[in-house]
């Protein structure tokens, strides 16, 4: 996590974005936001900002704090800096409310940021269910990014590290700080593409240390239609596909660059046609290899819906280029599928999806017919992680020489229990759980060309 010295106003797209391609140096005023500002009164309820203050006597600070989950991201937690370390054992889940939120966890730390264990230190966490109605800080129906909100109330004495008592506030605490985990580590850049004069905006996760005397690995993520703007923040909150190649815990095993473009346009169509920008996505990859220590023998590429397509359109025109395919939730015209029988493709559909797994049976069986070796799997979408390790290791010693992995969510099994099975919800959950399975992850780096 960042340090939360990050002021709020870079998640308000003020930050500058650097051009590269031809393109002069241009700032983020350009890309105009969906963000919504907090009214007088936060949505869900909760005190109105005139009620409350943002700093304390002895409350130097609140921060916001949002993850990114496969759903999309949300606000979990508050960090509470106060003037002088807090004493870890005077907390509990009853010292502080924070307005419209359930508590569930309370404890200090003597860095900004998130723990297994609390310790004394000056920063107080208060962790946040995120099973509440309006924690999520994305909205998938506009797509629209709101501004992590909080107000916090210590309504209860706290004790410093040094025997201090502090008195409950007389009023509550806004916070003045985001910090948004991952995505905070992705820069953002404009790259205008030398053949057709395109600009494509896109996010970079540059590996911490990077070492230009390392070759690189990197994974290309291209998001759905349902996200198509020109706000280059939004695919990286919407769901898992950007960001969790990012996560420390990926970094750790896979030190790895992240490329995640956001389309201004539809990439692709149920007609099997891509746009401009499918071809300039190339020429982007191309460029970063020429500026960056990237290995050429170990890109990857992913999508999901639109993205999808575009990652079979694109290894159908350059079947070399790609080590290994993760593709989600997709369909092509399964006629053009014959030139990439011998490429290594991990394909996540569900049984409720009712485009994209009858146009993924198709694709697969005419790869097939072309010298594909597959190894099909019908999974449970309500599986636990240690289930899904189970279904990987299963799958692979089915088929340990395969070069097409097939899985199908059971019927019903994608969709949260209660959420409708209308307007698409088998199509977008798919994606929902498939960025989660850490074995299909790394079954994609192990692949080389």
């Amino acid at each position: 996590m960042k340090s939360i010295i990050a002021p709020l106003a870079a998640l308000l797209l003020s930050v500058g974005v650097i051009a590269h391609g031809g393109a002069q140096t241009a700032t983020m005023s350009d890309i105009p936001t969906k963000s919504v500002l907090p009214s007088d009164r936060r949505p869900g309820g909760g005190m109105e900002i005139q009620d409350t203050v943002f700093y304390s006597e002895h409350i130097k600070a609140v921060t916001a704090v949002t993850e990114v989950f496969g759903d999309g991201q949300r606000l979990t937690a508050s960090i509470v800096e106060y003037d002088t370390p807090i004493k870890n054992s005077s907390l509990s889940t009853t010292t502080f409310t924070v307005s419209g939120r359930n508590i569930t966890r309370v404890y200090a730390n003597a860095r900004p940021e998130k723990s297994e264990v609390g310790k004394d230190g000056k920063f107080v966490i208060i962790e946040l269910d995120t099973a509440d109605s309006n924690a999520a800080t994305y909205n998938a129906q506009g797509p629209v990014l709101l501004q992590a909100s909080v107000t916090v109330n210590q309504a209860a004495e706290v004790q410093t590290a040094s025997g201090l008592r502090y008195s409950p506030t007389a009023k509550p605490v806004s916070n003045t700080r985001q910090v948004n985990s991952i995505v905070d580590d992705f820069q953002q850049f404009k790259f205008t593409d030398p053949l057709t004069g395109l600009v494509l905006t896109y996010n970079l996760f540059i590996p911490k240390g990077y070492n230009p005397n390392t070759k690189y690995p990197m994974v290309l993520f291209m998001h759905d239609l349902g996200v198509t703007n020109i706000n280059p923040y939004t695919t990286l909150v919407q769901g898992l596909g950007a960001t969790v190649w990012a996560s420390s815990q990926e970094q750790a095993k896979h030190l790895a660059f992240v490329l995640a473009p956001q389309y201004p346009v539809a990439l692709a169509n149920d007609n099997s046609q891509t746009s401009d920008y499918a071809d300039v996505t190339v020429r982007l990859i191309q460029d970063l290899q020429k500026r960056y220590s990237i290995d050429g023998s170990r890109l990857y590429s992913t999508g999901q819906s639109g993205g999808c397509m575009t990652a079979i359109a694109l290894n159908i025109k350059h079947p070399q280029l790609f080590a290994a395919s993760l593709l989600v939730a997709g369909q092509w015209d399964a006629n053009k599928a014959a030139p990439i029988a011998k490429n290594k493709l991990w394909i996540v559909v569900s049984q409720d999806d009712i485009k994209a797994y009858p146009g993924m049976n198709a694709i697969t069986t005419e790869l097939e017919k072309h010298g594909a070796i597959v190894t099909r799997a019908e999974w449970d979408g309500t599986a636990n992680a240690a289930q899904f390790k189970r279904d990987v290791e299963t799958m692979l010693q089915a088929g340990p020489n395969s070069n097409v992995y097939y899985v199908d969510f059971r019927q019903g099994t994608v969709i949260p229990p209660g959420q409708s099975t209308a307007g698409g919800a088998g199509h977008r959950n798919t994606w929902r759980i498939a960025y989660t399975i850490e074995g299909v992850r790394d079954w994609l780096f192990q692949q080389r060309k």
